[in-house]
């Protein structure tokens, strides 16, 4: 009945409205290139008092709204009509399917191999979404010049989201934030002592580092508000800032501020971007790591509806396993996600996942066609999308051809419920009510 009532939305929609070179971001030294995102499994936090949540209706389903009541379900009221309409189809895709994505996937290669997209290479199509970061577009050593190294990655990445808009794809924008005393890494592993206790609570209002974190979301704002495509419209964009945020290895993790503050500070991000700086082609995701089995432990940092489009759930840890023995977990945690998202009328989104497979990791067993497609599906969970981290030129998270699991991952996107771009419906413009 789900599937059915989105392909009728879908048909209605149709009647209604049709009648480079490599870029393998080799960062001069002394700064680190994009890291591989494998974080350590972070304790569970304790647990405060369940908040107060809205109680399921009886055989709810994910597809809540129409098309017209979209708008009054998203953080930005104001939001522009094909941001709203992003929304609106991410959550109806959820009902019954899910878009697969993979980060930096027209920059990043397995063996430095440019080109297409590695998927595309092994499946015929691009994936249905793009992952992408502020990271460089923000780093303080990005003078906005031409000859300058982080101002030609500001301009590819620019590039390539407007591509990815242009082919119908979704992009989604996570933020590995310098921390703002030295400006130089985003890993406490990295940061002196002093730096990560005190980072940031330095950003939060009346912080000596306020006005720094301002400047950089308005160099956020700058982007997003030019970034069109060759239609003239403004781009969508996912927002995923202070992600796996319940870990100690990035200085927004939660040994480093209170929910409290890390409420506070997430709220004024939004409110900054939206009410100061006019920003309204976003949507803003939410994703801890995969430290949390309840509803009350996820919604511990939560900054609240008004605040949250996609929940989402960054999880490496269990499916690490060769023997697949934290799907289950991982699963019941998606659920987790996937449940509140219906109960809050949000998208749920496994927003980060993968297994890094190179000369010493090999691939589990049919990870992708049984492994993530079970995490995915089972137990009445439904997510919008799911994103797989990029390639590396020595390992890889989505195969490419004649390497181990080219023909796992295959059947995995042959699954009826998974969507790359060759799949997807008309995602930018809203169906008829």
């Amino acid at each position: 009945m789900k599937k059915l009532s989105y392909l009728l939305l879908l048909f209605v929609f149709i009647i209604t409205t049709a009648c480079s070179d490599d870029d393998s971001f080799d960062e001069p030294d002394p700064v680190e290139e994009t890291p591989e995102e494998v974080p350590e499994e972070p304790e569970e936090p304790t647990e405060p008092e369940a908040p107060e949540e809205t109680p399921e209706e009886e055989d709810q389903q994910t597809y809540a709204f129409t098309p017209g009541e979209a708008r009054g379900y998203i953080v930005d009221g104001s939001a522009s009509e094909e941001t709203v309409a992003l929304f609106y189809h991410l959550k109806a895709i959820s009902d019954s399917r899910f878009i697969i994505g993979q980060q930096d996937a027209f920059s990043a290669f397995y063996n430095d191999d440019s080109g297409e997209s590695d998927m595309k290479k092994l499946t015929g199509s691009d994936p249905g979404m793009l992952g992408s970061d502020f990271m460089f577009i923000t780093d303080d050593s990005n003078n906005g010049e031409e000859g300058n190294w982080f101002y030609q990655q500001e301009q590819q990445i620019i590039q390539d989201a407007i591509e990815a808009y242009d082919k119908g794809m979704v992009n989604a924008f996570s933020w590995h934030l310098r921390e703002p005393y030295e400006g130089d890494h985003f890993y406490t592993s990295e940061m002196t002592a002093f730096q990560k206790e005190n980072a940031f609570r330095s950003i939060m209002e009346g912080g000596a580092n306020h006005e720094y974190y301002k400047e950089k979301l308005q160099k956020v704002a700058e982007v997003v508000k030019n970034m069109r495509g060759s239609d003239g419209v403004l781009v969508p964009v996912i927002f995923r800032p202070f992600h796996e945020f319940d870990g100690d290895f990035f200085w927004w993790g939660a040994p480093y501020s209170t929910p409290a503050e890390y409420k506070e500070v997430w709220r004024f991000t939004v409110t900054y971007l939206r009410d100061e700086m006019d920003v309204h082609n976003l949507l803003y995701a939410f994703s801890p790591d995969n430290s949390y089995t309840s509803k009350s432990a996820y919604l511990s940092r939560y900054p609240g509806d008004e605040y949250v489009d996609i929940l989402g759930m960054d999880n490496y840890g269990d499916l690490a396993a060769q023997d697949g023995s934290g799907v289950a977990t991982a699963n019941q945690k998606l659920k987790v996600v996937s449940d509140l998202a219906k109960e809050k009328n949000k998208v749920a989104a496994l927003t980060e996942t993968g297994y890094f497979v190179d000369a010493q990791n090999p691939l589990p067993p049919n990870f992708y066609s049984e492994n993530i497609y079970n995490v995915i599906t089972e137990n009445d969970v439904n997510i919008g999308f799911i994103m797989f981290w990029q390639n590396y030129s020595d390992s890889y998270t989505v195969p490419v051809p004649g390497v181990e699991g080219e023909d796992d991952f295959v059947e995995f996107v042959d699954k009826e419920e998974a969507l790359l771009l060759e799949d997807l419906p008309s995602l930018y413009e809203l169906p008829a009510n």
